[in-house]
């Protein structure tokens, strides 16, 4: 890959992860803790169907999965890291799927965010939030719900995102970077 690429593959990491960062922070202070919930809906997520059309996507939003996990009040360290680590996986293996589709639609691809955040995010809930030993249906539970949120915004958002980049053919020139 030559110097030019390289900086512009950079340069719309930095992109990304910036508006990760400014969607998650904005929908924080109009609607609190509704990006930070069990049940989030976090309007942001819909940005890993990025992870589709350019690898440069998994490293912003994997850092601005960070930064904003960071910037938000009452994150513990554990959040911060282990919602990186989901956002890192989901996005990781949304762009080795992002070639399964069902009618055309990357249907797969769009439940890894799901997966990994409900896997994730319900054990360090499960874990660090309920009190008393772990309890596999309560975790269960946890996992569904913070899955439940990334479904939501995924089928909805996402999906609205999938369509427009691909009319618009966004994607091509994503994909060259």
């Amino acid at each position: 890959m030559n110097t030019s690429k390289k900086i512009h593959r950079l340069v719309l990491s930095a992109v990304i992860a910036a508006l990760y960062v400014a969607v998650t922070l904005t929908q924080e202070m109009i609607f609190p803790t509704s990006a930070t919930m069990a049940v989030q809906f976090r309007v942001s997520e819909a940005l890993t169907v990025l992870s589709l059309f350019t690898p440069a996507a998994i490293p912003g939003l994997t850092v601005g999965c960070l930064i904003a996990n960071f910037s938000v009040l009452g994150a513990l360290p554990t959040d911060i890291f282990l919602g990186s680590l989901a956002s890192l996986l989901a996005c990781m293996f949304m762009y080795r799927l992002r070639n399964v589709t069902v009618k055309g639609f990357p249907f797969v691809s769009l439940l890894m965010p799901a997966l990994f955040n409900g896997i994730i995010i319900g054990a360090e809930i499960e874990v660090f939030f309920i009190e008393g030993p772990f309890n596999f249906f309560s975790f269960l539970i946890q996992a569904g719900l913070v899955a439940l949120g990334e479904l939501v915004v995924l089928y909805t958002l996402g999906a609205a995102l999938v369509k427009v980049i691909g009319k618009k053919h966004i994607g091509k020139y994503l994909n060259g970077v």
